[in-house]
């Protein structure tokens, strides 16, 4: 068995970013850039008021004056004119400021009575006025190649204007589910038989970070049924398989793709749950194989499956992030295998939070998995721990899941 940390540089190692492509602004919401976004013009395009009021000169709007009113700029019709000495021109937020004037006199520190504009207020030079190129510059890059976008960055790509972005294809990702035992919701259930979750499971993990799920048919326990559901996975970037991972008679993945030019990398890691997870290729389709348990195949798709993601998306793929918690219960020394507590957040009188792993920790129980939310990690040989102190852990919202 290899370590946790071991098995998934070798999965990242081996991945490489989908290609670009370019899509309407509307459609990238969540997408990769593949390339920086640069602004294509300055904005504001020129100085502009940040308030409804009157452009003028500093200097002669001091309490008291008077000033003629010269005109006005509301947002989108310029005025022709600039302002000279002892005249103002009513503005309107987002109206540029005409050539002359160096102040917005707020309309409240204002009386106008028709032509006439009676300052009651002193205006400081520069006072409400937004510089041209406040917010950014022509050619200025706005958005670094590598992020994904959020809908503040949609936002600023629009007001940049850019109608369409170069982001990174979503990556595609093969499912397929193996076993004679299960069926999917709704369909019959075999003999003995229970109901498929995992590909339900992964295929929202999937979509959780980023990519498109293709989920296969699922395969019965045989090698030439899983040959050719696998197959169909080959235009995938990724194909994950769960199910038929370990050394049960039964257990047919690497069998049934071994004909097919599957090269494994390895198999089986120090973790629990999770331990009999599968990496290779399958020609030049990547293979992650999981367990069938449903925690496990989760657990194991929160510490490889996600970063594959990220990696494949055009993103630094790694270790999922953590949090240092505070345990609510003593934990028991731990053995050779780095675990995954699932537990309950809760956040104590000082506003630190605390997590509690469920007493029952078993990689079938997927209604316990529903309920956490945090992952205590246990490294190996990890020492007993009372309660209060303090550990890492996963926090599962962090993650979109």
């Amino acid at each position: 068995m290899i370590s946790l940390e071991e098995a998934r540089t070798r999965i990242l190692a081996a991945l490489a970013p989908t290609p670009a492509e370019t899509v309407a602004l509307p459609e990238a919401w969540g997408r990769v850039t593949a390339r920086p976004v640069a602004a294509r013009l300055t904005q504001p395009p020129a100085d502009v008021s940040a308030m409804d009021g009157y452009a003028v000169r500093a200097a002669d709007a001091v309490q008291g004056a008077v000033l003629r009113q010269a005109g006005q700029a509301p947002a989108g019709h310029p005025y022709a004119g600039s302002v000279g000495p002892g005249e103002a021109v009513r503005i309107f937020t987002g109206g540029f400021v005409p050539p002359g004037a160096d102040a917005i006199l707020l309309q409240e520190d204002a009386k106008a009575d028709g032509g006439r504009v009676t300052v009651t207020e002193t205006v400081r030079p520069g006072r409400w006025i937004r510089p041209r190129g406040l917010d950014f510059a022509e050619g200025e890059v706005l958005i670094a190649e590598g992020r994904r976008l959020t809908a503040r960055d949609i936002g600023l790509a629009a007001a940049a204007n850019h109608p369409w972005i170069t982001v990174r294809r979503r990556p595609r990702i093969g499912i397929l589910a193996t076993g004679d035992e299960i069926a999917l919701p709704g369909e019959p259930i075999p003999a003995g038989g229970i109901v498929s979750s995992n590909a339900h499971a992964l295929a929202a993990l999937v979509r959780a970070g980023g990519g498109e799920p293709l989920v296969l048919p699922i395969a019965p326990d045989d090698t030439v049924a899983i040959a050719e559901a696998a197959r169909a996975a080959r235009t995938c970037d990724l194909l994950v398989t769960t199910g038929g991972a370990s050394v049960g008679d039964h257990d047919l993945v690497q069998q049934a793709l071994g004909p097919e030019g599957f090269a494994l990398d390895f198999w089986q890691i120090a973790m629990r749950p999770g331990k009999p997870l599968i990496w290779g290729r399958l020609g030049v389709t990547p293979v992650l194989g999981l367990p069938g348990n449903p925690v496990s195949a989760l657990v194991c798709g929160v510490q490889f499956l996600l970063p594959a993601l990220a990696v494949l998306s055009g993103l630094p793929g790694g270790a999922p992030p953590t949090a240092r918690v505070s345990a609510g219960s003593a934990l028991a020394e731990n053995d050779k295998r780095f675990d995954h507590l699932r537990a309950a957040l809760t956040t104590d009188a000082e506003g630190r939070l605390v997590a509690t792993p469920f007493a029952k920790q078993d990689s079938s129980m997927l209604a316990t998995l529903a309920r956490a939310e945090a992952l205590i990690l246990r490294a190996p040989f990890a020492p007993a721990l009372p309660a209060g102190a303090v550990v890492e852990a996963i926090l599962l919202a962090d993650l979109g899941i």
